[in-house]
């Protein structure tokens, strides 16, 4: 098996973020000590550790960047639990947008336009956003402005249940729109 060669670049495997220095880890001399069950205040590290050993809890460094570093005697694995358990709710509570497409073309006749109106009324309601477009096929670019003409009266059927996010678009051979829903009344 050949040996690799040296690499003058290799470090120690950085810590992950998520990770905190705990116990004997810990490698400042000084350390401020917060939380409950506990005397706050400035301590040396060998103190602090006396007072977890004392406790059968560890020492958990959660503020490293603090001058000195921001420690916190609890049991880890529970605190550990408990951070995975509050990034799981702020995961949860976070809105989740939803987003429809409803395609036209430049020359769409008025039970299109309305069949899809219709759809768009129903996701706007359940609080999608809309993302409509026309989409112009080989030469139909020279329909730019029944493309516009187009966006703007579907915008107009939908002004009592949403409201644009800009301006009409040409990306490519679409126009689009963004229309958000607007927010319910109470």
């Amino acid at each position: 098996m050949a040996q690799q060669p040296f690499n003058r670049n290799f470090r120690r495997p950085v810590q992950k973020e998520d990770e905190h220095r705990i116990n004997q880890r810990i490698r400042v001399p000084q350390v401020r000590l917060v939380g409950d069950n506990v005397e706050q205040g400035i301590f040396d590290v060998e103190q602090a550790l006396a007072m977890a050993k004392a406790q059968s809890l560890d020492l958990v460094e959660i503020v490293p960047t603090a001058n000195p570093p921001v420690c916190r005697i609890v049991d880890y694995s529970k605190f550990k639990y408990d951070q995975k358990k509050k990034q799981k709710e702020i995961k949860a509570k976070a809105a989740k947008t939803v987003i429809k497409e409803i395609r036209f073309g430049p020359q769409t006749d008025d039970h299109d336009f309305n069949f899809k109106l219709k759809h768009a009324i129903s996701f706007l309601k359940e609080n999608a956003k809309v993302k409509a477009y026309v989409h112009f096929v080989g030469r139909q670019i020279v329909f730019k402005d029944q493309g516009a003409e187009l966006l703007k009266r579907f915008i107009a059927g939908l002004d009592e249940y949403g409201k644009p996010e800009g301006e009409l678009k040409l990306e490519g051979k679409r126009m689009i729109v963004f229309i958000a829903p607007k927010a319910a009344k109470k």
